[in-house]
This record gives C-alpha cells, sequence and structure tokens, in this order.
C-alpha cells in the first residue's frame, strides 16, 4: 500500500535526523521477535541487538570500508547517535563482539520479514514480458576469502570462498530465496533445498541443469528454462511453426535419449533454438513450458541477466567485500545486514514513490543520513532522471 497519507501525517518535519525517519520503515515488533528467537540480547547490558542493526544499517548506507573506519565515523557523531535510537555504548570490540557472537539468523529472519513485504509492494511490476507467472531467476555468486583468515569457507587447497545462492523475483528484483554456503557447493544441489511454487517459471544457466532435480520441478507443478548443454542427446518428436524474422530458428518437442537422462525426466520437454539479433549469437534453450510462445521463452531467458547484475550491483553498492569480522557468523551476520539494507530501500523507494534510482538514492542517503529535514525533500532536491545515473546496467527497481 502506497502511504499517501504515510507522506502526509507521518513525515511532517519534526526535527529528526534522515536516518531516523529510515528506521521507521523497519517493522520493529517483528525485528524485536527475531531478536527473542535467537536470544540475541542476552546479556546485552549496553548494546542492543537493535543497536547493532542500526550501526551495521549505517556502515552500508555510507560505505564505510572497514570496522574501524565505521566506528571512526560513529564517534565523530556520538553526541547524535542517541537520536537515531543507539541507545548502547558504541566501540569497536562492542560490534565486533556482537557480530561474532549474535546469531546471524536474527538478519536472516529480519530479511525474510522484509522480503515478505517487498513482494506485496511490487507484485504487479512490470520486467519486460507480459504476463502473470511469477518469474524467479536462480544463479550464485561467489565472494573469494582468504583461506588463512577464513578457514571456514572451504573452496579450493589455498583459496576460501563463500557463495551466495540467489533467487530473484523479476517483478521489482527482490531477492526472495538466498542460500550461504562454502565455495564447494555445486550451484545444482541449491535446488534440492529449493521450495518450488506451483505456476512460477524459474530461469537459470546451464550450471543448473541436472535431469532428475528438473523433474522434480515439473512434477511440482513449476516451469524451467535454461540453456541446453551441448552434448545433450535427443529425439525430435515434432516441430512447431516459427516466425525466423524474430530469432527463433526452432522449435521442438524433444524427448531425452540418453541412457540416464530418459529415466532421470522421462517426458517430452521443449527445444527451443533462438538467434539474438542484435549480438548474432545462438542459444539453444529447453523447458517444460508448451504454453508460452517461442520468443516469450528467449526474453524470459534474457531477463535472468537481472540476478548477475543484482550480484555486481549489492557487491559494488553495498559492503559485502570487505568483511569486519572473520568468523562465519560474523561474515553471515554482514551479509543478511547488507541484504536487509537493500531490500528496506526498496520498500521505501516504492512506499514514497521516490522516481529516482536505488543508486541515487544511495548516493543521496550516503551524505544526509544526519540532516534534520524532511526526507521526501532530501529527495525532491534531486530529481536527475535516474536513466542519466553514472552507473551502467541498472537493476529496474535501480532504475534502468
Amino acid at each position: 500500500m502506497i502511504l499517501s497519507k504515510f507522506r502526509k501525517d507521518f513525515f511532517m518535519y519534526d526535527g529528526r535526523f534522515i536516518f531516523s525517519q529510515l528506521m521507521d520503515f523497519l517493522p520493529r515488533h517483528q525485528f524485536n521477535r527475531c531478536v527473542a528467537q535467537y536470544q540475541g540480547n542476552y546479556r546485552a547490558r549496553t548494546f542492543s541487538c537493535y543497536d547493532q542493526w542500526l550501526c551495521m544499517a549505517f556502515a552500508q548506507l555510507t560505505y564505510r570500508s572497514s570496522l574501524r573506519d565505521s566506528i571512526i565515523c560513529l564517534e565523530v557523531l556520538s553526541p547524535k547517535l542517541y537520536h537515531v535510537g543507539i541507545r548502547g555504548s558504541v566501540s569497536r570490540s562492542t560490534l565486533a563482539e556482537a557480530n561474532e557472537k549474535r546469531d546471524w539468523r536474527i538478519y536472516a529472519d529480519l530479511a525474510q520479514v522484509l522480503i515478505a513485504e517487498a513482494k506485496t509492494l511490487y507484485v504487479n511490476e512490470d520486467f519486460g514480458v507480459e504476463l502473470d507467472n511469477t518469474v524467479y531467476a536462480l544463479d550464485s555468486s561467489t565472494i573469494d576469502l582468504c583461506l588463512a583468515t577464513f578457514p571456514w569457507a572451504k573452496f579450493r587447497q589455498a583459496k576460501g570462498a563463500i557463495k551466495l545462492h540467489t533467487l530473484l523475483n523479476l517483478r521489482g528484483n527482490i531477492p526472495e530465496f538466498i542460500h550461504l554456503s562454502d565455495g564447494k557447493l555445486h550451484d545444482v544441489n541449491v535446488l534440492d533445498i529449493l521450495l518450488p511454487d506451483p505456476g512460477s517459471i524459474y530461469v537459470m544457466d546451464r550450471g543448473y541443469v541436472d535431469f532428475k532435480r528438473l523433474y522434480s520441478l515439473h512434477q511440482a507443478l513449476a516451469f524451467f528454462i535454461t540453456r541446453a548443454k551441448s552434448n545433450f542427446k535427443f529425439q525430435r518428436r515434432y516441430s512447431h511453426p516459427v516466425d525466423k524474422s524474430t530469432g527463433v530458428l526452432c522449435d521442438q518437442t524433444i524427448i531425452l535419449t540418453g541412457i540416464n537422462s530418459r529415466n532421470d525426466y522421462p517426458e517430452a520437454m521443449r527445444r527451443i533454438v533462438y538467434r539474438d539479433l542484435e549480438t548474432n549469437k545462438r542459444y539453444v534453450f529447453i523447458t517444460n513450458n508448451f504454453s508460452l510462445s517461442a520468443l516469450s521463452i528467449a526474453k524470459l531467458y534474457k531477463a535472468r541477466w537481472q540476478v548477475e547484475l543484482f550480484f555486481k550491483w549489492i557487491k559494488q553498492h553495498l559492503r559485502i567485500k570487505t568483511f569486519f569480522g572473520t568468523s562465519e557468523n560474523a561474515t553471515k551476520t554482514q551479509i543478511w545486514c547488507a541484504v536487509c539494507v537493500y531490500v528496506l530501500i526498496a520498500i521505501i523507494k516504492k512506499k514514497l514513490q521516490i522516481p529516482q534510482s536505488l543508486y541515487t538514492i544511495l548516493q543521496i542517503l550516503s551524505v544526509s543520513l544526519f540532516e534534520k529535514t524532511l526526507i521526501t525533500q532530501a529527495f525532491s532536491k534531486n530529481d536527475d532522471d535516474p536513466k542519466n545515473d553514472n552507473s551502467t546496467k541498472q537493476l529496474n527497481l535501480l532504475g534502468f
């Protein structure tokens, strides 16, 4: 629900900092429930989980590069911290200990609360293909780590890494499912823990081609679209008419003939060959959806690029490249706090109908968090066309 009354009544100027106004959008009651679920405030005398959240959100929104950098800035702002909700004493050791010991699942659960709210706000968002189904893009991104410093993040013999497996709802580019693993987990294994939504469409790259797992999606009444591997064996059953001027070269109903694949996926599927008219690159898609046009299938796969842009964007503009702690708990806490900030700003953008891209919004917030002005006025001062941002290829949510 768009907050027209909220904008009129709640955001009447009352001398509060912009940072404080932003945090009004955080569902505090549900935040407290997440904290209670994992006893986050157990024996916390002077530095609560909410204090921790505000410090981590500050670091994300102001692009702090390290724990030390964050604390120095917070110490400079210490006379103002009480007025934005930070009641506890902030120090490097206090924040480091909170990230180290307080259960990262507090912020993982908070992210799910925010994601659920964002999903309802963006449910009718256009993403370039006209259809009623929910469309998800599934992919992963690897964050390289030093194995000596992060020994729990196993990847290779002399290298550590953590993987961010993400299911992105293309309506608004909201990450509805995120799974953090060490770098050794193969992408396709994530399909085992994914709960398919019947009627939804899952768009994936070739790394997720496992016919037994794809058949499980099919049996769950969900649809998949992915690229075929070059060596997969099949037999054509029927060729559908195509308009080659659109780039669609063939549209076939096929069955798999490989010894294992035909047992793993015993039903017919669809094979589409498409040539991109802009790049002249040839693609071979396989899907279990027989109702959409071949061109729509190609467009949906092209929209999968949104998830890769999401990874690129969140790495560039939120703090998940340089970590404030080395333990698994501290690392996951920081990543989930980054996701929470991303989704919270997406919620604010929609509720306040802010026209700027998320990139521009974060640029403005990074230098205005401690200004005493109406939050909507902060963005009305900068009404540049979001398409003129210096960042290229931003997500739809971010304004491209």
